[in-house]
């Protein structure tokens, strides 16, 4: 009989989550429905030092935007809870005293004056990476060094320690990585990895492994960051004796900043203007504002998407797809090695489409909320003839009500590149006489074949050629060179607003040469 497959994705609650985080947690939740398995979410919170309040929310309300939604939680337990490791605290130091037991970790004594005085003599001996390893924790005080009567005496006074692990001196660690293959790596590298906190607190290495065992984990599906932790992580189930329920491990690969050079940072959507957090963020200590994917205008069905497509790809020509077709067509073997250049417009480029895909009526909601904020009141009439106006031209929601503002503010300015190259007679005078017509009769209808005709007649009657004035009728009416239909924006705007934005420019703009 099959293992069920269960995954869970265990993020800190230090701060907003990452994108590169919001990636891990889809791509083990498509493993999980794909297996037909189960997607657990687990708040690892061992370092209270780093807690940041509303960070747990924040993680809670970015998956449920994007529709990932655990099968366990602290918010939907199961049978394996609980689901914070604050709350299982007191269950991680019998695992430690175990491997004390076992001849695998032992008690460190040594202070922070101590440690550092070691690190000063490794460098200064020239050691290249200076650690608490199988070598030099012959020089240090800890239970390996000192007597059993003395370790006793200082754990019976409460003196202050933490517990090691005790990895072998020369081994080869070799497991396999369902993205990278086999991994082979030698403990001569490896440090005695702190296991137990000075403050009774797990560090992640063993609270990750025990809580994968108790919870039944069979993949852990995370960020290449941990790759190194990796063979500590195999040795300690070698030394609890779970190496038959060990589960399987695909590292994932890096995001990388546009330019491919680095590991992405908030750092990097600040200076190149875009998000790398799924929704708002305002730190709760220093204050500071970052924004988010959400806010910015993305729609979930684009960002989903974006994500899948950043280290995965479905070895076919296919872009688009719903949340059940990623499901269906996800795979791990189809995920690269390869760091994945984090490509903001590719990201638009979803958002267009998904965008553009909505019901008129859908679109229009966006414009409607958009103007009530702004204290506009729009007839539905108008409003859905703006957006037929502007809807295969819009990147994000917003850009309905932003990119309508040339039908309700008349211009002020207009562009001087193009001002300056056909605001000449010819324009000027097929401007006069169209406005003139656009007085002159009320009565005729007027829609954008009627104002395109009207405008052509004038044209010819002047024995003028239209392409040649054209752009100097878009900016007398919008104040630019380039935008929308411009007889569909004449359409909404009506013939009396039309004149007045023609005699306006007429009486402003100045002649070319």
């Amino acid at each position: 009989m099959n293992q069920e497959v269960r995954v869970r994705f265990a993020p800190s609650p230090t701060g907003a989550l990452h994108i590169g985080g919001l990636r891990t947690a889809l791509y083990n939740y498509l493993f999980a429905k794909k297996m037909g398995g189960k997607f657990l979410l687990r708040i690892e919170d061992t370092d209270q030092t780093r807690f940041v309040p509303g960070a747990e929310e924040y993680i809670q309300e970015s998956l449920a935007w994007l529709g990932i939604s655990p099968d366990e939680s602290p918010w939907k337990p199961g049978a394996v809870g609980p689901y914070r490791q604050s709350e299982r605290k007191e269950s991680y130091l019998p695992y430690a005293l175990d491997l004390i037991e076992k001849g695998h970790a032992y008690y460190a004594f040594d202070t922070a004056e101590e440690l550092e005085a070691m690190r000063e003599r490794l460098t200064a001996a020239r050691v290249v990476q200076p650690q608490y390893n199988s070598i030099t924790r012959t020089q240090m005080k800890n239970s390996l060094t000192l007597s059993k009567a003395e370790v006793q005496e200082r754990l019976a006074s409460g003196q202050p320690y933490v517990i090691r692990a005790k990895l072998p001196l020369k081994e080869e660690v070799r497991f396999q990585d369902l993205i990278r293959g086999w991994v082979v790596v030698h403990t001569s590298t490896l440090d005695d990895k702190v296991l137990m906190k000075s403050d009774g607190m797990p560090t992640y290495h063993l609270a990750n492994i025990v809580d994968d065992h108790l919870m039944g984990i069979t993949h852990v599906i995370r960020g290449e960051e941990w790759l190194p932790s990796a063979p500590l992580h195999v040795l300690l189930y070698r030394f609890f004796g779970w190496e038959e329920s060990m589960p399987q491990f695909a590292h994932l690969p890096l995001l990388l900043k546009p330019d491919g050079n680095g590991k992405l940072s908030k750092r990097d959507g600040d200076k190149l203007g875009f998000p790398v957090f799924p929704l708002n963020w305002t730190d709760p200590f220093s204050g500071e504002k970052s924004s988010g994917f959400r806010e910015t205008g993305y729609l979930p069905d684009a960002l989903l998407n974006f994500l899948a497509f950043l280290g995965w790809n479905p070895g076919d020509e296919r872009e688009i797809f719903s949340l059940s077709e990623l499901v269906e067509a996800f795979s791990i073997d189809r995920i690269g090695k390869a760091g994945t250049k984090f490509d903001i417009a590719k990201a638009k480029w979803f958002n267009e489409h998904y965008l553009r895909q909505l019901s008129v009526e859908h679109q229009r909601e966006y414009l409607l909320q958009d103007a009530q904020a702004a204290g506009v009141q729009l007839e539905k009439g108008k409003a859905t003839a703006v957006v037929h106006l502007l809807r295969e031209r819009v990147t994000f929601p917003g850009d309905f009500w932003k990119d309508s503002q040339l039908l309700w503010q008349a211009p002020s300015e207009f562009d001087e590149e193009v001002a300056g190259k056909k605001w000449n007679l010819e324009a000027k005078t097929v401007l006069e006489t169209y406005a003139a017509a656009l007085e002159a009769d009320n009565s005729i209808p007027f829609d954008a074949s009627s104002a395109k005709a009207l405008l052509e007649a004038t044209a010819e009657a002047l024995e003028i050629k239209l392409g040649k004035v054209m752009q100097a009728v878009r900016l007398a009416v919008t104040g630019w060179g380039a935008g929308p239909d411009l007889m569909e924006v004449f359409a909404i705007l009506g013939p009396q607003e039309v004149a007045k934005r023609i005699r306006f420019a007429l009486h402003t703009l100045p002649l070319v040469g």
